[in-house]
């Protein structure tokens, strides 16, 4: 938000929020759904791969202890299932076309 705040020449002080910012930019959306986005790109990416490869033996690896006492209840996992339902998308879609149009990456269009 600074970098865009710069470009527009706005300082914190006009007391412009975010989301007017963003509009004159013209960028949609957040940086979360970004990071989500990518999230989802990097799941369809390891779902693909073989069985045997290590990236996705440590996605499915759950370690065998408890978590401390202070440490978050929500794993990576959950956070991927939560998005993935805020998309529709289901586990059996790991063809490369069908998730990228399901998270919304561009497909190329002939």
């Amino acid at each position: 938000m600074d970098a865009m705040r710069r470009l527009l020449r706005i300082s914190r002080r006009d007391r412009m929020r975010n989301e007017m910012v963003r509009e004159r930019v013209g960028i949609e959306g957040t940086i979360t759904n970004d990071i989500e986005r990518k999230q989802l790109i990097w799941y369809g990416h390891v779902q693909r791969m073989e069985e045997q490869k290590i990236p996705k033996q440590v996605l499915n690896w759950i370690p065998p202890v408890r978590r401390k006492k202070e440490r978050p209840k929500k794993t990576w996992i959950e956070g991927i299932r939560k998005s993935m339902s805020k998309k529709n998308l289901t586990d059996n879609k790991w063809n490369r076309q069908e998730w990228k149009l399901g998270i919304g990456q561009r497909g190329k269009t002939l």
